[in-house]
């Protein structure tokens, strides 16, 4: 065995409490070079009557890597551990101490879970466990109210530009509530919504104030007691990261210079606070003079933006916070904002945009969930792109689930689409096979769907501005099928725990193929999920000891035949098959 591949630690994703009675432990080894792995626990006070030994499953592999898993209940919410680890004749010991043949001696120098604290538990609202999201660009959804229309307002549904205003406003959400039923999202996320310069408001001017293109606070109260009154939560969108030059304080700055009393909100570097040549003489989001950056560390700015957050979440009902550039605010604000708006609602949901590997702010202290970005783009490059095989895709996804304990991997915010992409139905190139085929594993894999306004009828675009049309209304340029589509999925996940809090675990991927079998698995269903990415028909088979399986979507009996299920699907189909379990 290569002993320098074998890699586990007593933290974080490789020995985790998954809830108050039970422990994940994670082993990592080289790929195809370990036959057996098992977890050996004990309690180290009396290590010889409180021992159990654990046979690790091989839950997931990469290009190099084999990930094991085991599942711990210990009688006393502590234990010690170590590993024993098979190949061929080769048997070897991990502990903490190292590498030995022979089993150390319980149970000094082994690995310690001390102690399951419930406070420390990493814990998403029960509500956001089992939300399907829907995403609103507010501008662009529907103008319910044309009375507030901004100035020089450009019709309904011609091509956006940058600086384009269409018109739509909360009274078009109120609206439209209709369509979010009919559809079965439970989970609304706003994009920017405070007062603001721009169309998409990431600029803000008053953070306390709605933009009054989009309505008032009373109305905002509305929107959220409809959706409410409809079974549908509602997240906003923060921009605590920076503001826009036009927010007073700033422009305070801008006025009084090393005088003004608001000199230490920002991150200056240098007098007169200016924009010379392009170039900032202060710290911005991206290179935007237009959108100074906040000093987050400082007192005043973080009770300022803490205090704005509460104040909202007490005077309309809100159930949480996305928020904007999270990764380049300090994690020092991060944790106390969290504290906050967990006192004034623990069942509040908060996602960061964080768009790499987000561990850091998923320990519990800081953020529940973030935008899945890697998800996307993995799922966009086998589906829409072609660009990587089955068994490229497997791998590549098994690697992002190992970055997360399984609890956050549940909470993650999967999206194909967003304000700040092109939209997944021009990512497939126009084909409704591939981009069905992408929903498809969105609704039946580990984490949170997100659906892009627009996606379920269609909607094209590209980048930036492209991605931000007009919702289409008109029910002739809609594609209704589509739409008939998502909400089958939607009702499927919303109807079955196993889709959204069972085992994903894949079950076959072709080398240099497109075909992939998935599965999601509980204590009471089984899914497997048969996926034929290529443009001709295929016959997919997997062992199967167990019947009973029918097809989820339309009831239809599956049978075994000789030990396997064989499953003939048309080009870019996919088949979503289901059991009970005894």
């Amino acid at each position: 065995m290569q002993l320098e591949s074998i890699y586990h630690t007593p933290n974080h994703r490789w020995a985790y409490a998954y809830n108050s009675e039970t422990f994940h432990l994670r082993l990592k080894t080289k790929r195809d070079d370990v036959e057996r792995v098992y977890a050996i626990a004990g309690d180290k006070y009396d290590w010889d009557h409180h021992c159990q030994e654990v046979e690790m499953e091989k839950i997931a592999a990469d290009r190099l890597h084999d990930y094991w898993e085991a599942v711990i209940r210990p009688e006393f919410k502590r234990f010690s551990y170590g590993f024993r680890l098979q190949s061929g004749d080769e048997t070897i010991w991990l502990t903490e101490d190292g590498f030995s043949s022979e089993q150390p001696v319980p149970a000094g120098g082994y690995f310690e879970a001390p102690y399951i604290h419930a406070i420390d538990l990493f814990e998403a609202p029960e509500w956001a466990k089992a939300a399907i999201f829907y995403q609103i660009f507010p501008d662009r959804f529907e103008n319910g109210d044309r009375s507030n229309d901004p100035e020089g307002t450009s019709p309904w549904g011609e091509q956006p530009e940058g600086e384009s205003f269409f018109g739509g406003d909360l009274q078009g959400i109120i609206n439209r509530i209709g369509h979010l039923n009919e559809l079965g999202v439970n989970a609304v996320y706003l994009t920017p919504i405070f007062r603001s310069p721009s169309n998409h408001k990431y600029d803000t001017i008053e953070y306390r104030e709605v933009d009054p293109q989009f309505g008032d606070k009373e109305l905002l109260k509305k929107l959220v007691q409809t959706c409410h009154d409809n079974g549908i939560r509602v997240i906003l969108d923060a921009v605590f990261n920076h503001s826009s030059e036009q927010f007073p304080p700033f422009q305070d700055v801008l006025k009084n210079g090393e005088k003004s009393e608001y000199k230490d909100w920002f991150h200056l570097n240098g007098f007169p606070v200016e924009v010379q040549d392009g170039v900032a003489n202060y710290d911005t989001f991206g290179f935007y003079g237009n959108m100074p950056k906040l000093n987050t560390a400082n007192p005043d700015v973080k009770q300022y933006l803490i205090d704005t957050a509460i104040d909202w979440m007490k005077e309309t009902g809100i159930d949480g916070w996305r928020l904007d550039v999270a990764n380049e605010v300090d994690h020092h604000f991060w944790r106390d904002y969290r504290k906050a708006v967990k006192e004034c609602n623990k069942d509040a949901f908060i996602v960061g945009e964080v768009w790499s590997d987000s561990l850091p702010w998923l320990l519990g202290d800081q953020f529940d969930s973030v935008m899945n970005y890697p998800f996307t783009q993995i799922v966009l490059s086998f589906f829409a792109d072609r660009t990587i095989s089955s068994a490229r895709f497997a791998e590549e996804m098994n690697r992002l689930l190992m970055r997360y304990p399984q609890q956050t991997n549940e909470t993650l915010f999967n999206l194909l689409s967003s304000h700040d992409i092109p939209r997944v139905m021009t990512r497939c190139n126009g084909d409704t096979g591939r981009l069905k085929q992408a929903v498809v594993y969105m609704m039946t894999s580990m984490g949170l769907p997100c659906v892009y306004y627009g996606d379920e009828f269609g909607l094209e675009g590209g980048e930036d501005p492209d991605c931000r049309k007009c919702m289409v209304w008109n029910e002739e340029d809609q594609n209704r099928e589509l739409f008939d589509f998502y909400k089958l999925l939607i009702a499927l996940r919303k109807e079955r725990a196993a889709l959204r809090s069972g085992r994903y675990r894949v079950l076959s991927a072709e080398e240099d193929g497109g075909s992939l079998i998935y599965e999601r698995l509980d204590g009471k269903e089984h899914f497997t999920i048969w996926m034929n990415r290529s443009d001709e028909s295929a016959e997919l088979s997997h062992p199967m000891n167990d019947g009973g399986w029918r097809d989820a979507l339309s009831e239809e009996q599956v049978d075994i035949q000789d030990g396997k299920l064989v499953i003939q699907l048309e080009p870019n189909g996919y088949r979503i098959l289901w059991r009970k379990i005894e």
